[in-house]
């Protein structure tokens, strides 16, 4: 992306020397001769930097300065001034300036001041992006045409602004999907924030995704950026947005709409530029249906729905996502993991519910607790040697039949249920703890 750069000088001679060298390095210049003309342009544009001088008719520099932190707070702001001392520039950076400036400047000394505030944004949004995302990047693995398929549409999805609804069961891969849209946008070089929507409590989720003011509830001893603020000019992710409480869809439709939020107990809305991704494992049609979710809200997220095939429907990428987890365990632990052809076998014949996080889990298990680094097909669990095409005597034994019919039983009524434990317990007639426990007995 081209910083854009917004100029406010009512002198022309100097506004109209600084545009041109600013534009000569190639960045995107606006102009404003007064203040209040510098205000309109902040209100209609995103900037990420504003060169302001103190003294300007309409509006002076230190009140513009105030109402860019509150409508735009991680534009920056360098002020220069001809009638300037030590109290006015410490004045100013208390006020939130990230520079100040005497006239008459040396132009490539400008330059260069901007150029290191624009390369400080750089490192603040990867900052926030290895904050949310844990530090790593993880590739997507897979050959098969139903991966390849949906990997062209994520390029081709990633050039647009547009909002992507990522379905696909619990396991896919829906968060990497959503780091591949970033990451191949325009947008890459700036934050990329990940909220699960599930994982907040209801009462909490607005002051997370909007943040809130000093005082707006008890506790609130100071104010809080929230997500949408820390992603502006890249990308959120807001996953599991099917478990979003009602009311927040409200307020979500309207961020969506008016590109603009509102902090908990704030009086002024804050215009965002961000790209929203959405993830889920249910299916948002049906939650519509009870109740549970805006049809308004889905079709405004739907612009661009992309769906991740289960791997059982792409088993071609079964054995290549098993050989790359056993080289990345392998690494940690100083050794080379390989399959045997029986265990490679089987893996190809199990069915995978639990998806590429469950092959990745169970090889992670394996490569602990195997014997020798060749992996044999007695180092599988129970289920994937009972199912594996390897096993010439499946279903002989009524004890493993039983078993799997249980865990199949099961692993249909989380499906059902979107993955809610006391949902599924009730549709299994069992307590939640008895769930708890058979899914633990299971590997699920």
């Amino acid at each position: 992306m081209v910083p854009r750069i917004l100029v406010a000088e009512d002198e022309e001679i100097m506004r109209i020397t600084v545009l041109d060298h600013l534009r000569s390095l190639g960045w995107q210049v606006d102009e404003a001769a007064t203040g209040t003309e510098a205000l309109e342009l902040i209100r209609a544009n995103r900037y990420e930097l504003i060169l302001s001088d103190i003294r300007m008719p309409g509006m002076d520099g230190e009140a513009l300065l105030t109402q860019v932190k509150r409508l735009a707070p991680r534009t920056e702001v360098v002020l220069m001034t001809a009638y300037g001392s030590s109290d006015n520039a410490v004045n100013c950076l208390k006020k939130g300036a990230a520079d100040y400036i005497l006239k008459p400047f040396d132009l490539d000394d400008l330059s260069l001041r901007l150029d290191r505030l624009l390369e400080l944004q750089k490192v603040k949004a990867r900052c926030v992006s290895l904050e949310h995302c844990g530090g790593q990047r993880r590739p997507i693995i897979g050959s098969s045409p139903a991966m390849q398929k949906m990997l062209s549409l994520v390029s081709q999805v990633a050039k647009s602004d547009s909002t992507v609804l990522i379905h696909g069961e619990s396991g896919t891969g829906k968060e990497l999907v959503a780091a591949a849209i970033h990451y191949e946008s325009r947008r890459a070089s700036k934050a990329y924030v990940r909220v699960n929507c599930a994982a907040i409590p209801a009462g909490l989720l607005e002051s997370e995704l909007f943040g809130h003011e000093k005082g707006a509830f008890t506790g609130a001893d100071k104010a809080r950026t929230g997500k949408f603020e820390l992603a502006d000019q890249g990308t959120i992710l807001l996953d599991e947005i099917g478990d979003m409480p009602l009311d927040l869809q409200v307020k979500l439709l309207r961020v969506l709409q008016e590109r603009e939020i509102e902090r908990v107990g704030g009086k002024h809305p804050v215009p965002v530029d961000v790209r929203v991704v959405c993830a889920t494992a249910k299916n948002l049609e049906t939650e519509i249906e009870k109740g549970n979710f805006r049809q308004d809200l889905f079709y405004r997220l739907q612009v661009i729905p992309l769906e991740i095939p289960p791997l059982r429907k792409r088993e071609e990428d079964i054995l290549e996502l098993a050989d790359f987890f056993l080289k990345e365990f392998g690494q940690e632990r100083g050794l080379r993991f390989d399959l045997s052809e029986e265990a490679r076998r089987a893996l190809e014949g199990y069915a995978f519910p639990g998806n590429v996080r469950e092959l990745r889990n169970i090889l992670e298990r394996v490569s602990v607790l195997a014997p020798a680094s060749k992996i044999q097909l007695w180092d599988l669990p129970m289920e994937i040697r009972e199912s594996g095409k390897g096993n010439e005597n499946k279903g002989d034994s009524l004890a493993a039949a039983v078993a799997a019919a249980e865990r199949e039983c099961i692993q249909r009524a989380l499906q059902k249920a979107g993955g809610s434990k006391t949902e599924s317990a009730s549709l299994l007639g069992i307590s939640r703890k008895n769930l708890w426990e058979k899914m633990k007995l299971y590997g699920l």
